[in-house]
């Protein structure tokens, strides 16, 4: 093993003059909206200064944000969510991708070599399952958002959709996170003439004038303005089951993709009960079967009954559980799997979640699964693809291998935990985070902190904490402590770094609490868009 001072050189250079940043929590009666992205959050926060409920705010937020974050998520793009309305009951609406029903497997064959993923897959012919039309899925968030709002949307459909319309005729701001967005995706957007229409204008990566002209550089999308437009006035028919269907589907075949009008057509929302899980007098509620629920689940699953008193037995606890909540993972879970979570046992990523006053929160995750997605903008209605097909194993023999009509096994974890605090107070805490399979081990670190040493929402995003993706090395934050590092290393190949604005080594979390009437919203610190807006500084 390496030793503790070769570690931190070779991943901390800048240790001893690193930046703080600090993002205290905002705490109200009123309702907040915490997102990855302050435009998009204030856009929520103004529907529940307005009468909406969280429910109204999640939506607004969820179509805002695949403008403002259009290489996350979008209305190409697939999610989940939980939603606790104020009676304290859990309900899931799980709006996940599924494969093409005409889709043939042997159209993905491996080659020699590693995919140039976040998954590590074995390579594909012409990398067939992460770009392109032959990699998108059906897209599910449409129809998730129509559920919630029939479910429990107070407010009129069309002003939760108007935000995001006016958004997209008005252009994505361009700031230099923008642009180091579209940067690092700038061959395969150039590639693609929809991407290099709406991110790339001049040719170039976009960036602001060096000297202050007055008016902000912006990437508008007409297309996708009027689309949006469509969809706020006629609801999700066009796109399921209309013209939207027709362009999107006539455009992904003409590319050599496979998606069909019968496969729209028959799309529809899971909506079922939480798989819940009991840990140390708390509920964690999550959303059973094909995404990171399960996976949580077998993680609580190896943790003892008390927690440790010295944190290098807690972290590496924590670390352990990981290890086995990943095996059980790829070895079980998949739509040709034997683990998926039936009522007796009962996924570059966008996460927020939102309380509102009345104590109704909502955790919801929404993709295109890897940056850009598909590296594909349909020109017909701007919409850019998902790449869901990239979520499946392309090993032939593994029980999430590719296959035809079949949903996804995704990597997104929204979570809803109750119970009673130290002080005996209740406390519902509603979480979800971006960054692909981090988000699995984010999730379960920040509740099991919050039981585990009694700490408040916000120290827990505060405390350093480390990122076991499935990988044979676990990132470590350095600031977890020689002690702790030195447990870890001693059972596991371990690295260590910092939080880091890009690459981020760690999962971008979000959270709202609520505890004695009282809301809280907390993002982890070191995102530069994140951010907790309130009903009332709107």
């Amino acid at each position: 093993m390496t030793s503790t001072s070769a570690r931190i050189s070779a991943h901390s250079p800048s240790f001893s003059r690193r930046r703080t940043v600090d993002k205290p929590a905002y705490r109200s009666k009123g309702g907040i909206v915490v997102s990855q992205n302050r435009v998009a959050a204030a856009i929520g926060a103004e529907l529940l200064k307005a009468g909406g409920n969280a429910v109204d705010a999640a939506i607004a937020t969820g179509f805002a944000m695949g403008v403002v974050e259009p290489w996350m998520s979008g209305i190409g793009g697939v999610g989940g969510a939980l939603v606790h309305d104020p009676s304290g009951k859990v309900e899931v609406f799980d709006f996940g991708g599924i494969s093409p029903k005409v889709l043939d497997p042997a159209d993905y064959p491996l080659v020699e070599g590693k995919a140039s993923d976040m998954f590590g897959w074995p390579a594909v012919k012409d990398d067939r399952n992460l770009k392109g039309a032959k990699s998108v899925v059906v897209p599910g968030q449409p129809a998730g958002m129509a559920a919630l709002h029939a479910a429990h949307g107070k407010m009129p459909w069309a002003e939760l959709v108007a935000p995001a319309t006016k958004l997209a005729a008005e252009g994505l701001v361009v700031d230099w996170y923008a642009t180091v967005m579209i940067a690092a995706a700038f061959a395969d957007l150039l590639a693609d003439p929809g991407s290099k229409a709406w991110f790339l204008p001049n040719g170039v990566p976009p960036g602001q004038p060096l000297h202050n002209s007055g008016k902000m550089a912006r990437l508008p999308n007409a297309k996708l303005s009027e689309t949006l437009g469509q969809i706020a006035r006629e609801g999700i028919a066009p796109f399921y089951r209309g013209e939207i269907a027709a362009s999107i589907t006539a455009e992904v075949q003409a590319g050599g993709g496979c998606l069909s009008r019968a496969d729209f057509e028959a799309y529809d929302v899971k909506r079922m009960a939480p798989h819940v899980i009991s840990y140390r007098g708390r509920a964690i509620h999550v959303i059973p079967e094909l995404n990171g629920g399960p996976t949580l689940a077998a993680a609580f699953s190896q943790l003892p009954g008390i927690a440790p008193e010295d944190d290098a037995s807690l972290f590496l606890g924590y670390a352990d559980a990981l290890d086995f909540a990943w095996r059980h993972r790829f070895g079980t879970l998949g739509h040709a799997g034997e683990a998926r979570f039936a009522e007796r046992s009962p996924t570059s990523t966008t996460h927020f979640s939102v309380v509102d006053r009345d104590g109704m929160s909502v955790a919801l995750t929404q993709t295109l699964l890897t940056a850009f997605g598909a590296r594909l903008t349909l020109p017909g209605t701007g919409i850019a693809m998902n790449n869901g097909i990239n979520w499946f194993d392309p090993q032939p023999g593994s029980p999430n291998r590719i296959a035809p009509g079949v949903r996804m096994l995704g990597n997104f974890c929204p979570a809803i935990m109750k119970g009673k605090d130290r002080d005996g107070q209740e406390e519902t805490i509603t979480i979800g985070g971006a960054g692909g399979r981090k988000i699995i081990p984010a999730v379960f670190q920040l509740l099991a902190l919050v039981e585990d040493r009694g700490l408040s929402l916000e120290e827990a995003f505060a405390r350093p904490r480390l990122d076991h993706s499935a990988g044979k090395v676990i990132v470590a934050d350095a600031r977890l402590g020689e002690d702790v590092l030195a447990a870890l290393e001693a059972r596991h190949a371990i690295v260590t770094a910092l939080p880091n604005v890009a690459p981020y080594p760690f999962t971008i979390a979000s959270a709202v609490g609520r505890k004695g009437g009282v809301n809280c919203g907390v993002t982890d610190f070191e995102h530069p868009w994140s951010e907790a807006v309130g009903e009332d500084e709107v």
